[in-house]
């Protein structure tokens, strides 16, 4: 049994330093790997992510995280990245990473996603240019988080992002605002890696639970949804 802790939308300042820390020098004793799925800043800076630094770093299990839209507010995602790397957190952006669970390989592969919209509400690459770049820059993000899958010698396959691949984990959100919150397009690149369970953010009014298209879970891990420090989930290879 492969045990995944996962939380997201954390936005750590100065003000919460200390606050979540507690909560998870335990968390070993609940889970193998801890993934972070984004929004771990409040507004991308660097004495922020020294926060983030200070709350997930050092920890006795694996931190894999990917960045948020938030952590991208002050241009300083490269060296958030960095710092958060310095720390000893496994930073993800169109790749992936391996790790030996009982026995069995767990494979994670992460991006930060973008927007677009789902099937039959979605943006397309038709238009003015400001409109093709931005289906565009989902179809590139979608495109590399589904190689990174792909590439993934492992027994066990987990998407982590920070858009949703899905509409239904976005259930309490404004409909209006789904095109900026995630893409199908990242629901297509899960289910051609035949992947075990994705995880996001992002959606802080939806829901926790949905399925891709091709059956895969999914998991809204946004702290104001699951309102705990982390949700635990097992996956049996």
């Amino acid at each position: 049994m492969i045990r995944i802790a996962a939380v997201g939308d954390v936005h750590l300042d100065e003000t919460v330093r200390g606050r979540l820390r507690p909560a998870l020098d335990h968390v070993h004793e609940h889970a193998d790997v801890l993934l972070l799925a984004g929004d771990l800043t409040r507004h991308g800076t660097l004495s922020e992510a020294e926060v983030v630094a200070a709350e997930f770093g050092g920890l006795p299990i694996p931190v894999v995280a990917v960045l948020g839209n938030h952590d991208y507010h002050s241009d300083q995602q490269d060296d958030i990245a960095a710092l958060l790397t310095d720390s000893g957190i496994t930073m993800l952006e169109g790749d992936g990473t391996v790790l030996r669970v009982d026995g069995h390989r767990l494979g994670i592969a992460g991006v930060k996603g973008f927007g677009g919209g789902f099937a039959g509400k979605c943006g397309s690459a038709f238009g003015e240019p400001e409109m093709k770049s931005f289906v565009r820059h989902t179809a590139e993000i979608a495109d590399r988080l589904g190689r990174a899958l792909k590439d993934l010698d492992a027994d066990v396959r987990v998407a982590l992002t920070h858009y949703s691949p899905v509409p239904d984990t976005l259930r309490g959100e404004p409909p209006e605002i789904y095109p900026f919150l995630g893409s199908y397009l990242l629901a297509e690149a899960i289910d051609a890696a035949s992947s075990d369970l994705a995880v996001h953010g992002h959606a802080h009014f939806g829901t926790e639970q949905g399925v891709t298209p091709g059956g895969v879970r999914v998991r809204n891990v946004a702290q104001p949804v699951i309102r705990a420090a982390y949700s635990l989930y097992c996956i049996e290879p």
